[in-house]
């Protein structure tokens, strides 16, 4: 795997033109089951066909139950200086329905273990909206990780896809979900337990200390070019698209036989317009509609709708730019829908 995902970052040095980079993530499945010379090994392959900033962000995703003092060290030794750790919860009940490996006391023995070999660049995942889960235990699961004192926080909230197992056994009535009042509560404690501790919510599930914003997510929501690699992986240069094959074998396969390996997709400006305002809607710094007005002309119609979500206090709009108020961001795939072109 990794030999192909080497060759493959040969082969798209044409992708992203002469851009430099200035991000670098590790995500996916597992990467932090990678030794030391795997990681090493990519990070030589893309500063060798690449130019990367001397200061580049290079994350790796890391489960609780993976990291040690000897990965940690690792780590750092190949080149990682940001570390993405899934926590999810501090509730034993809630990580065994998640099928999560790890314990609570992996959960919070990791952390401790990243800040003492020098990892402040630190980020972790929590969940709301899971079955059962109160609001005091929320509040306990978000109160503990300010108490780390970890600069980023991503949190999501639980939700349930077709054709999933999940899914089935919702539908079959074996588990009932949290109620949207319920996950909205959750939200607003989120934000303001938060907003209180010095944290800055600059997208809709992220929050940062100052400086620590993820540069990583942040080319998503800005539209900026990125290039992904390996299987399942996704890739977007403005006007298109990218996607390659999910399965492993397929992947390695295709690679080392010189076969088609992904599919691409031509960005109509309809699916343009629409993609900026679903992304720029997530951020504090909003959509400015001199940017959406380049792209296509919106009707009359758009901008009466964006008049009724301002008389509802869900957006604000300030001269060209429009965002999404607390209230707002409780509906933002709702209200971003109604806007689409």
């Amino acid at each position: 795997m990794i030999d192909a995902i080497s060759r493959e970052i040969l082969d798209r040095k044409g992708y992203i033109e002469e851009q430099k980079i200035r991000t670098i993530y590790f995500g996916g499945g597992t990467p932090s089951i990678l030794t030391k010379d795997e990681i090493g090994s990519l990070l030589r392959t893309i500063h060798s066909n690449y130019t990367v900033e001397t200061e580049a962000e290079i994350t790796i995703e890391a489960n609780p139950d993976d990291i040690t003092i000897e990965q940690l060290r690792s780590w750092k030794t190949a080149g990682i200086n940001r570390l993405s750790i899934g926590l999810q919860s501090f509730k034993s009940s809630d990580l065994e329905w998640m099928n999560r490996a790890h314990t609570v006391d992996e959960a919070q023995n990791c952390v401790r273990l990243a800040q003492s070999e020098g990892f402040d660049n630190l980020t972790v995942d929590l969940i709301y909206g899971l079955p059962n889960l109160s609001l005091d235990e929320w509040k306990n699961h978000v109160q503990t990780v300010i108490d780390f004192k970890v600069p980023h926080i991503s949190a999501y909230c639980l939700t349930v896809e077709e054709k999933t197992a999940l899914h089935a056994m919702v539908t079959a009535g074996k588990i009932e979900t949290a109620t949207d009042d319920v996950q909205s509560e959750q939200f607003l404690v989120l934000l303001e337990l938060l907003e209180k501790n010095g944290y800055a919510q600059y997208e809709i599930s992220n929050f940062s200390k100052p400086g620590f914003e993820s540069q990583h997510n942040g080319n998503y929501w800005k539209g900026e070019w990125y290039m992904g690699v390996g299987p399942s992986a996704h890739s977007f240069n403005g006007t298109s698209r990218r996607w390659n094959v999910a399965n492993n074998r397929k992947y390695m396969k295709a690679i080392t036989g010189n076969a088609t390996y992904s599919e691409t997709e031509i960005l109509t400006p309809e699916n343009q317009f629409n993609e900026l305002i679903l992304t720029g809607l997530r951020t504090t710094i909003g959509v400015n509609m001199t940017e959406l007005e380049a792209i296509l002309k919106p009707e009359k119609g758009f901008f009466e709708k964006i008049a009724l979500f301002v008389d509802a206090g869900w957006m604000i709009q300030q001269d060209q730019v429009i965002s999404l108020t607390k209230e707002g961001r409780l509906r933002a795939d709702y209200v971003a829908s109604e806007l689409f072109v």
